[in-house]
């Protein structure tokens, strides 16, 4: 096997986000449920020798060393394989969004090297070297749909219905350390249970938050016009992630509405499970 093309990465959404407290080393314990959806990069794979790693942009332009090449770093690293690869990435996800972009193409990477290169990783050891660069790799790595806790490392698959989504990305991005070093940060949310979710996950999400939306909104005004907008449309919006993205339930009969000046609008429809799940063993299968 010389190549590997059309390689999906694909976008999550918080469809909530507590933060129940902050760990002696500054990190934040977060509790919130990832969503995947099909909006999603995609990725090009070609084997190369002598450990060459190279990137083409066929759409967007990416910063010279991004997750990508740092995820396929690391696989060689943890290998040691002299195998390399030239990657061209048809980017689509917007950065800065709290989708999960980035993680999600070094997940994908991982994976797809993984095989392109014979390694013979579990999905356990994928994981372990996934989490050095960020705490949502693991995530799109086990590839369900999940209720997600700790600093983002405890994940426990949770069942979600089909559905559609509106999703709202303002031309203005935000930084998540920003948004998690904000004194007005809220950390002190009252713990809940996955089994209080499982029982009537409609119910649990109508009152649950983002906790991060109220720093979110007055750093980016481009937030609170994006869910305004969503009012406007008669749609309940809550921001994913550390944003500045927003989303709501759309009817199933929606089509995509005219997007506002200096808005990316895209109708998505959430997914049960990641197009690269099993493609790494698990180590206790």
């Amino acid at each position: 096997m010389q190549s590997l093309h059309d390689i999906p990465a694909p976008a999550k959404l918080n469809l909530f986000l507590h933060i129940t407290g902050r760990r002696a080393d500054g990190y934040h314990l977060l509790q919130s449920v990832f969503m995947l959806i099909d909006w999603a990069d995609t990725l090009h794979f070609e084997r190369r020798g002598q450990s060459q790693l190279s990137r083409e942009d066929l759409l967007t332009a990416l910063p010279a060393d991004d997750l990508i090449l740092r995820a396929a770093r690391a696989l060689q690293a943890a290998t040691g394989t002299t195998h390399g690869a030239h990657i061209a990435v048809e980017k689509r996800l917007p950065a800065q969004a709290g989708m999960g972009g980035g993680s999600s193409d070094a997940a994908s990477t991982l994976l797809a090297l993984n095989r392109l290169w014979q390694l013979g990783l579990s999905l356990e050891q994928l994981c372990t070297i996934g989490l050095k660069l960020g705490a949502d790799l693991p995530f799109f790595l086990r590839g369900h749909n999940a209720w997600v806790e700790g600093v983002g490392e405890s994940i426990t698959p949770v069942e979600l219905p089909r559905r559609q989504v509106l999703v709202v990305k303002p031309q203005a991005g935000l930084e998540t350390h920003s948004i998690f070093s904000d004194p007005a940060l809220k950390r002190d949310s009252i713990p809940a249970t996955i089994s209080g979710f499982a029982a009537d996950p409609q119910a649990f999400l109508k009152e649950a938050r983002n906790d991060l939306q109220p720093v979110a909104q007055r750093l980016c005004p481009g937030v609170t016009q994006a869910l305004d907008w969503l009012a406007s449309l008669g749609l309940a919006g809550r921001m994913t992630g550390s944003g500045s993205a927003v989303f709501a339930w759309a009817p199933p009969d929606m089509r995509v509405p005219q997007a506002p000046d200096m808005m990316e609008v895209s109708l998505c429809s959430s997914l049960e499970i990641h197009p690269l799940s099993g493609w790494a063993t698990s180590d206790s299968s």
